[in-house]
C-alpha cells in the first residue's frame, strides 16, 4: 500500500524549510528577479546574497537532498523530496538556495552516476558545491523531441572526439563552466545505440553561440535559451560520459528524475494560484456582495482545489513508485505526471487570472509568468504527446485482445456462460414457482 506518511523528525524539517524560504528566500524573488540572476555564480550578488543562505541550509543539513551522502546529500526518497519541493516551488530562488536547482541537479545526478573519477574532481565537486553552473545542450533546430533526426556529430581523432554541428534552447549556456552536449558517434546504428554524451569545457575553442532565445515577452537576445554552433569543437577521449553508444540510458536516468521534480515544484505554484484566487475571492466586491459569494467564483475556487489535491497525489504516488521499483519501473506514472503538470497548472493560473481581471493580466502579478512557465511544462523534457504516447503503450502491457469476436464484457455471451453455470438452480427455481 502506498504509504506517504510523514514522520514528526521530517514534518519539523518541513516546517522550517516553509518558513524560511517565505521570509529569506522569497524576498529575493521581488528585488533580484531574473535568470541571470539564477544562474550567474560569479556575480556580486550571488556571493553576498545566495551564499550564505546555501550555508544555513547546508548547517540545516538540507543541501542537495537528492543526492547521496557520498556527494553531499541526504539520499531523501521521492516521497520526501516531493514535500520539500512542493515548498520550493514557490519561489524562482528556492531550488538555487537548497542546491536542487535545473539543469545543475540534473548534470549533477548522472556525473554522479556515470562520471569517472577525474570528471566527479573536476566537474561533480564545484557543481555540487554551488561554485559552478551548467548546461544540458541536447536538442536540435530541425529536431526538437525527436532524437531520430539528430545531426550534431562527434568523431575520434586520435586522443580527442571532434564535435560539430548545431544545438538549440542549451538553457543558461551564458553562465555554464561546462556543458554536457548530446552527439550521434556512431551513424551506422539505431539513434539509441549511436548517441554519446560529453563532457565539454564553455570555453573550448569553436563554441559559438548563434543567439541566446527567450520566451514570451522576453526581448530577442536578451534570454537564457541558447542556440549554439559546435565548430569543430576538440574534446579529450576522457571526458566521454559513460560509456560509448550511451547516451539514451544516461538521459532516462537524468530527464525522468526531472520530469517528476518539475512536477513537485508545480504543486507548489498551483497552491500559490490557489492562494491569490482565494484572498482575491475574500477581498473583491462586485454588485453589492464579495466576489466568494458569487457562483461562478465557487465554482472557480472548487475546481482549483480539487485539481490540486488530484495532482498532488498523483505526484506523490509516481514518486512513491520510483522509491519502491526504480526510475525505470515508474515509467507510466512518470509520464501520467509530466502530462498532468502543464494542464492543472494552466487551468489553475488562468482562473486565478480571470478572477483578477485586468490586473491578472498586467505585469503587477506574477500570473502572466506563471501562465507562461506552465505552457513551457508541456514543452520542456518532451512534450505532452509524447508522454501521452509512452503512457498508453505502458496501459496497454496490462492488457489482452478479447477471446472471441465479442468484448470480455458483452453482455448476451456472459449471461449465456453464467445460466450455463448455475443451470440446475435456475431449473430448481423455476420449478419452484
Amino acid at each position: 500500500m502506498a504509504d506517504f506518511s510523514i514522520d514528526p523528525a521530517f514534518q519539523e524539517q518541513l516546517d522550517w524549510i516553509r518558513e524560511f524560504v517565505k521570509t529569506e528566500v522569497e524576498p529575493l524573488d521581488l528585488a533580484f528577479a531574473g535568470e541571470d540572476m539564477v544562474y550567474n555564480k560569479a556575480s556580486a550578488f550571488y556571493e553576498e546574497a545566495i551564499r550564505p543562505l546555501q550555508q544555513v541550509v547546508k548547517d540545516r543539513g538540507l543541501w542537495s537532498c537528492h543526492l547521496t551522502p557520498e556527494y553531499g546529500g541526504q539520499g531523501y526518497g521521492q516521497v520526501q523530496l516531493a514535500y520539500m519541493n512542493e515548498i520550493l516551488g514557490r519561489s524562482q530562488f528556492g531550488p538555487t538556495v537548497f542546491g536542487n536547482q535545473a539543469p545543475d541537479s540534473g548534470n549533477a545526478e548522472i556525473i554522479a552516476h556515470y562520471g569517472t573519477a577525474e570528471q566527479k574532481a573536476k566537474y561533480l565537486e564545484p557543481l555540487l558545491d554551488g561554485r559552478i553552473s551548467s548546461c544540458y545542450s541536447m536538442t536540435e533546430p530541425q529536431g526538437g523531441a525527436d532524437p531520430g533526426v539528430f545531426k550534431c556529430s562527434a568523431v575520434r581523432d586520435g586522443d580527442e572526439w571532434v564535435i560539430d554541428g548545431e544545438k538549440w534552447f542549451s538553457s543558461s549556456l551564458r553562465y555554464a563552466s561546462f556543458l554536457i552536449v548530446m552527439v550521434i558517434t556512431d551513424p551506422d546504428v539505431a539513434v539509441h545505440k549511436g548517441a554519446s554524451m560529453f563532457l565539454v569545457p564553455a570555453d573550448s575553442p569553436g563554441i559559438e553561440v548563434v543567439r541566446n532565445v527567450g520566451v514570451g515577452q522576453e526581448h530577442e537576445g536578451h534570454g537564457g535559451h541558447a542556440y549554439v554552433r559546435y565548430n569543430s569543437v576538440r574534446v579529450p577521449a576522457d571526458h566521454l560520459l559513460g560509456g560509448e553508444g550511451q547516451a539514451f540510458a544516461i538521459a532516462q536516468t537524468r530527464l525522468g528524475g526531472g520530469r517528476l521534480h518539475h512536477a513537485m515544484r508545480t504543486v507548489g505554484a498551483v497552491s500559490r494560484c490557489l492562494d491569490m484566487l482565494c484572498e482575491r475571492a475574500l477581498s473583491r466586491t462586485t454588485q453589492g456582495e464579495l466576489l466568494a459569494r458569487k457562483q461562478a467564483t465557487q465554482e472557480k475556487i472548487a475546481d482549483s482545489f480539487i485539481e490540486l489535491l488530484q495532482f498532488k497525489l498523483q505526484v506523490l504516488h509516481a514518486a512513491w513508485v520510483v522509491d519502491q521499483k526504480g526510475g525505470h519501473g515508474a515509467r507510466k506514472e512518470i509520464a501520467a505526471v509530466k502530462v498532468a503538470t502543464p494542464k492543472v497548472y494552466r487551468e489553475a493560473v488562468l482562473r486565478t487570472m480571470q478572477l483578477h481581471g485586468a490586473l491578472g493580466v498586467s505585469n503587477e502579478m506574477p500570473l502572466a509568468n506563471m501562465l507562461m512557465a506552465s505552457v513551457t511544462m508541456g514543452i520542456a523534457d518532451g512534450p505532452t504527446e509524447v508522454h501521452k504516447f509512452t503512457v498508453a503503450r505502458e496501459v496497454l502491457k496490462g492488457y489482452s485482445p478479447a477471446e472471441g469476436d465479442w468484448p470480455s464484457e458483452h453482455l448476451p455471451e456472459r449471461r449465456a456462460a453464467a445460466r450455463a453455470e448455475y443451470a440446475d438452480l435456475l431449473e430448481r427455481s423455476v420449478a419452484d414457482l
